[in-house]
C-alpha cells in the first residue's frame, strides 16, 4: 500500500519527516507532496525540505492512506486547500485510511471525518473535532481514521500506521531497529 504525506508550509517538521522516514523503514511506499505550487516546503521551525511531488500532479487512486501532519499553520493550510479537503473526504467516502497528527485531525474534524468516532488531538483543538469523542491517548484508530497528539508521539503515531498498512511484526522491528521499543 501507498502512502501519502501532505505537506504544507508550516508544517511540524517532525511529524511529516518522521512518517515519510518511518514508513519507508517499514517497506511502505511514500510520496511526500506539497500542496503548494513549488516542491520546496518550509516547516513551522523555518526547516525548508523538498517534496517528492506536487499535490497537483499525484494520482491520489494510487494510495491507500492520506496523512496530514501538525502545525498550527501547516494545519491553516492544509485545512485552506480545497484540493486537501476533497481529498480527504473522498478517502474517507471510500473508507481509505486519513491519518492526522497534533492540530491536523481538527481539518478531519472541520469537516465531518470524525463524527462519532474516538479520536485524538494537540490539547486546544478538542472543541474543532465536531461530533467526536475525544481522549488523550498517543494515537487512536477507529474505523479508518487515525489521530495522534502532537511532535512527541509522532514515532508512536508511524509504528500505529505501519501496523495497519502492513503488520505488527514490521512495525515492532521498525521500532527496535530505531530503538524506540527495547
Amino acid at each position: 500500500m501507498k502512502a501519502l504525506v501532505l505537506l504544507a508550509n508550516g508544517f511540524e517538521e517532525v511529524e511529516g519527516l518522521t512518517q515519510v522516514d518511518f514508513l519507508r523503514r517499514g517497506g511502505i511506499e511514500v510520496t511526500a507532496a506539497s500542496i503548494h505550487d513549488d516542491k520546496r516546503v518550509v516547516g513551522a521551525h523555518g526547516i525548508a525540505v523538498e517534496a517528492d511531488e506536487l499535490l497537483s500532479r499525484v494520482n491520489a487512486d494510487e494510495y491507500g492512506i492520506v496523512i496530514l501532519p501538525g502545525g498550527l499553520d501547516g494545519m491553516l493550510n492544509l485545512g485552506g486547500s480545497q484540493a486537501v479537503v476533497s481529498l480527504i473526504k473522498k478517502f474517507n467516502e471510500a473508507k481509505k485510511w486519513v491519518a492526522a497528527i497534533c492540530a491536523s485531525p481538527s481539518v478531519l474534524g472541520d469537516n465531518g471525518l470524525v463524527e462519532g468516532k474516538n479520536c485524538t488531538c494537540y490539547p486546544g483543538f478538542e472543541d474543532r473535532m465536531k461530533g467526536g469523542k475525544t481522549c488523550t491517548d498517543e494515537v487512536v484508530v477507529d474505523g479508518n481514521i487515525i489521530t495522534s497528539r502532537g511532535p512527541a508521539t509522532s514515532i508512536a503515531f508511524a509504528l500505529k500506521m505501519i501496523e495497519v498498512l502492513k503488520d505488527k511484526a514490521t512495525a515492532v522491528e521498525v521500532g527496535k531497529d530505531t530503538l524506540y521499543i527495547k
